[in-house]
C-alpha cells in the first residue's frame, strides 16, 4: 500500500514547485525610494559649481602658473642670481612711468593698449584706448540718403517753435512763443532783478529797451569767402549722386550742406538717454545706426581697420546709473556678436566718474546734453536708491537761449535749429556767452559769424542783457524748457524688460526717482497732455490722463514691494495662463472681477505693470537743487554723518555743467534751501584740471586697466553658453 504524499512532493512531481534562478525581471537599474526626512543637495550652492566662477579660478591659476614659470626662467637666466620683481609691481611701475612720459621699454605692451573704452551720449560719443590720456569725441549722429533733409521734412515745425504768422516782424516780442513762455520769462527776469538788488548789484532801469532797440535796427555785414579766415570746410560729395556714400558719420555728417545732392537726413540714435524711437520706424535700423557709428569711430579714430583684430581687444562700456535692462543686454549682444570683441565689461557713469576723479565717495551730478543724472557713490558702489535720471540738459539751455534772444528781437530772426549750420551757431553762442556770474550781467555787445555753404559769410552784431544767465538758470526752473516732444514714441519700437518667471517689469528703479514721480503725479493730467501727442504704443496711455480719485503714491507702493521684487533673467517669456496675469505684449490692463461682479483681489503683477506704465507716462523733470537733495537724502538713509559727507563732496561734471559760475550758483542755492548745512555744503569740479566732459571716460579707462581685481569681464565662450544671465554674476551691482 502506497503511503500518502505531502504537498511539496506533489508540487515537485507535477512541476508546480517555484524555483529561484537568480534572474532579474529587468536590466534597468532600480533606484530605491528617497527618505524625504534626511536628504539634501548642494547643487549650485558653491562657487566652484558655477561656470562663471570656475572659469575665473581657472584663469587665475593659469596666470599664477605662467608668472611662476617666468620667474623661474628669469632666475635661471640671471647671471647675478637676483630674484625678479612680481609682474604686478612691474605693471605698476610701467603705469607710473607712462604717466611721467617715459613709457615702457621697447617691445613691451603698454598697459591698457588692448582695451577700448566707449562712452556713448545723446549728442557725443567718446571713444579711445585705455592707454590714451584723452578720448576722441565724435558727434553721435549719422547722415543717411533721404528724400529730404530734416529741415525740409513735411510737418516738422522750425525750432524753436513760434506761433504761425505771415511775418514775424509784425508780432510783438511777447507773442513770439505764446503767453506761457512770455510769463515765465518775465517772472524769471523779475526774480533776477530782486536777487541782484539784494546782492548790491547795479541795475539799469531801461536795459531791456536798449537791447530791443539795438537788435531791431542792426543789419548784418557781408564778408566774402576769401576774406574769412575761419571759413568752414563743408563735406564734399561726388558730382554723381549715385556714387555718393549711403551714410556718413560723425563731424562730417554735420558738415553736409542742407541742399546737397543727393539729400541727406541726420539721425541721432540716442535721445534723452533713451533709444530714439521717435525718429525711427524700425528697430533694426536703429541698432544698425549705433553699430555703424561706433564701427566707423573705431576704424577712423583708433586706426583699427581690420575687424579680425578686434577679437584681441576688450571693451569697457559705460552705461547710465539708472539704466534699462534691455539697453544693457542689447549692447552686450552687439559688442560680442557684431564687433567680435574678446571680452566686455560694464561700468556705471557715476562710478566711472569717481574712478576718474580719484574719489572714494561723492555725489556725482552729471549734466549732459539731453539728460542729467545724479547718484551718490560710496566706497566704489553706487547707492541704488540715490540714482536719479532727469530728462533735460545743455541742449535745452541752448534752445531756450535762442528763444530768449528771439524774444528780444535777435537780428538773425530766421534761425532754425533743425538746420545744421544754425544748430552749430546756436551751440557756439551758448558756449561763448552764457554765464551764471551775476557780476557779468549788464548790457553787452557781441557778434557772431553765420557761415552757410555756397553763400558769403554774414557778420551779425547783437546786444544781450539777462538772457545769458536766465537760459542756464532753466536747470533750476525746468518748466521753461520745451518738453513737448520728449515722450513721443516712447516704447514704440523697443518694449520694456519683463521677468522670466512672472512676466512682471523688472527694470531697476530707485526711491529717489520714484520721489520725483511722486512730486509730478498731481500734475500728471496737465503734464502728459503737453508732453505727448499720440497714444503710446505699448503703455496704453493716451495724450491726456484722467484725474485720479485716489492719491498717486508710487514711493509707498515701491517700498511695500521692495522685498518681494524678484531679480532674475531679463529674457522675455509668454505670460502664464490666467485671467489676471498681464501679457507683456498687451498695452492695457484688465482688472480682476469676482463672480458677483465685485472687484477681485489685486494681482501683484498687474500692480507692477501699472506702476511701470504710470512711470512711462510722466516725464521726470525736477529743479536741479531739489533733485540733488532728494538723491542725497535717499542715499544717506537717515544717517547724518553720510548726509554731511555727501553734501561736502558734490562734483558737477558733463558738458552742460561747464557754464561759468554754475558750481558757485548751485552751492548758493543749496545753502539757501538748507541753512542748517551751510558749513557742510561744498560743490566742486574734477581735480587736477581734468576736463569735466571726459572724466567719466577717464574713469572707464582706469577701470579697464585693473588686473587681478576686475572680475567683471564677460568672454565669448561664457556668453555662448549662458547668454545675458551672466550679468547677474558679472555686474558689480545688483542686476
Amino acid at each position: 500500500m502506497v503511503g500518502k504524499k505531502s504537498g511539496k512532493a506533489l508540487l515537485r512531481e507535477e512541476g508546480l514547485e517555484r524555483t529561484d534562478n537568480d534572474l532579474e525581471f529587468t536590466t534597468w537599474p532600480q533606484v530605491n525610494m528617497i527618505n524625504q526626512k534626511n536628504y539634501y543637495t548642494e547643487y549650485l550652492k558653491r562657487d566652484d559649481q558655477i561656470l562663471v566662477f570656475r572659469l575665473q579660478n581657472e584663469e587665475n591659476r593659469n596666470r599664477m602658473t605662467r608668472e611662476a614659470k617666468d620667474r623661474d626662467r628669469a632666475l635661471a637666466q640671471s647671471t647675478r642670481g637676483e630674484f625678479p620683481l612680481p609682474e604686478a609691481d612691474v605693471d605698476m611701475e610701467d603705469e607710473a612711468a607712462a604717466e611721467e612720459g617715459s613709457g615702457p621699454a621697447a617691445g613691451e605692451e603698454v598697459l591698457g593698449s588692448k582695451v577700448i573704452v566707449i562712452h556713448p551720449g545723446s549728442q557725443n560719443l567718446r571713444i579711445g584706448l585705455a592707454s590714451d590720456a584723452l578720448p576722441r569725441t565724435i558727434p553721435m549722429v549719422i547722415a543717411r540718403k533721404w528724400k529730404h533733409s530734416e529741415s525740409e521734412e513735411v510737418g516738422s515745425d522750425p525750432r524753436p517753435r513760434r506761433i504761425e504768422a505771415d511775418d514775424d516782424d509784425d508780432l510783438d516780442p511777447e507773442q513770439l512763443f505764446g503767453p506761457e513762455f512770455a510769463s515765465q520769462f518775465s517772472t524769471m527776469s523779475a526774480d533776477l532783478k530782486v536777487r541782484m538788488r539784494n546782492n548790491k548789484r547795479r541795475i539799469l532801469p531801461n536795459s531791456k529797451d536798449l537791447v530791443v532797440n539795438y537788435n531791431r535796427r542792426t543789419m548784418p555785414d557781408t564778408i566774402s569767402e576769401h576774406n574769412d579766415p575761419f571759413r568752414v570746410d563743408w563735406t564734399e560729395l561726388p558730382p554723381n549722386p549715385k556714387s555718393a556714400p549711403e551714410c556718413i558719420c560723425g563731424q562730417a555728417a554735420l558738415r553736409i550742406p542742407d541742399d546737397s545732392k543727393p539729400r541727406y537726413k541726420l539721425f541721432w540714435p540716442l535721445r534723452n538717454g533713451w533709444y530714439n524711437e521717435r525718429d525711427y520706424s524700425s528697430k533694426t535700423l536703429l541698432y544698425e545706426d549705433i553699430v555703424v557709428i561706433i564701427e566707423d569711430a573705431i576704424k577712423s579714430q583708433l586706426g583699427l581697420r581690420r575687424k579680425k583684430e578686434w577679437a584681441q581687444f576688450g571693451c569697457v562700456f559705460v552705461i547710465p546709473d539708472l539704466y534699462e535692462r534691455r539697453y544693457v543686454t542689447d549692447t552686450l549682444e552687439m559688442l560680442l556678436r557684431e564687433f567680435g570683441f574678446g571680452r566686455v565689461c560694464f561700468i556705471q557713469e557715476s562710478l566711472a566718474a569717481t574712478f576718474g576723479a580719484g574719489y572714494s565717495s561723492a555725489c556725482i551730478v552729471d549734466i549732459g546734453a539731453q539728460k542729467t543724472s545724479i547718484c551718490c557713490v560710496e566706497e566704489g558702489m553706487c547707492i541704488e536708491n540715490s540714482r536719479l535720471n532727469l530728462k533735460y540738459g545743455g541742449a535745452d539751455a541752448t534752445e531756450t537761449f535762442i528763444k530768449m534772444l528771439l524774444f528780444d528781437h535777435f537780428p538773425y530772426a530766421d534761425v532754425n535749429l533743425r538746420r545744421r549750420y544754425d544748430f552749430m551757431v546756436a551751440e557756439e553762442l551758448k558756449q561763448k556767452f552764457c554765464t551764471m556770474n551775476e557780476s557779468d550781467i549788464s548790457v553787452q555787445l557781441y557778434d557772431f559769424h553765420l557761415r552757410v555753404s555756397g553763400q558769403d559769410t554774414r557778420r551779425y552784431s547783437f546786444k544781450t542783457y539777462d538772457e545769458v544767465i536766465l537760459a542756464p538758470m532753466g536747470f533750476f526752473n525746468p518748466s521753461i524748457f520745451d518738453n513737448s516732444e520728449k515722450l513721443i514714441g516712447r516704447r514704440k519700437l523697443i518694449p520694456r524688460s519683463y521677468d522670466l518667471y512672472d512676466s512682471s517689469p523688472n527694470d531697476p528703479v530707485s526711491a529717489a526717482q520714484l520721489a520725483v514721480y511722486q512730486t509730478l503725479a498731481p500734475q500728471t493730467s496737465k503734464t502728459v497732455s503737453t508732453t505727448t501727442t499720440g497714444e503710446n504704443a505699448n503703455s496704453g496711455f493716451t495724450a491726456s490722463t484722467p484725474s485720479r480719485q485716489q492719491p498717486f503714491n508710487l514711493l509707498n507702493r515701491f517700498n511695500e514691494n521692495l522685498d518681494t521684487t524678484p531679480r532674475s533673467s531679463v529674457a522675455g517669456s509668454p505670460a502664464p495662463e490666467g485671467g489676471r496675469t498681464p501679457n507683456p505684449g498687451a498695452g492695457y490692463l484688465t482688472p480682476a472681477v469676482g463672480a458677483n461682479g465685485a472687484p477681485g483681489p489685486v494681482d501683484p503683477n498687474i500692480e507692477k505693470l501699472a506702476l511701470a506704465e504710470e512711470r512711462d507716462s510722466i516725464l521726470p523733470i525736477l529743479p536741479l537743487d531739489a533733485a540733488i537733495f532728494s538723491s542725497i537724502t535717499q542715499g544717506a538713509r537717515d544717517d547724518e554723518r553720510k548726509l554731511r559727507d555727501f553734501l561736502g563732496s558734490i562734483m558737477v561734471i558733463g558738458g552742460g555743467g561747464k557754464v561759468p559760475g554754475l558750481t558757485t550758483f548751485l552751492e548758493e542755492r543749496l545753502r539757501e534751501m538748507r541753512p542748517q548745512f551751510v558749513k557742510d555744503i561744498l560743490v566742486g569740479t574734477p581735480p587736477r584740471e581734468l576736463d569735466s566732459q571726459v572724466v567719466v571716460w577717464k574713469g572707464g579707462s582706469v577701470f579697464g586697466k585693473l588686473r587681478g581685481t576686475n572680475d567683471s569681464w564677460i568672454g565669448q565662450m561664457e556668453y555662448d553658453r549662458l547668454g545675458s544671465r551672466l550679468l547677474a554674476y558679472k555686474c558689480m551691482w545688483a542686476w
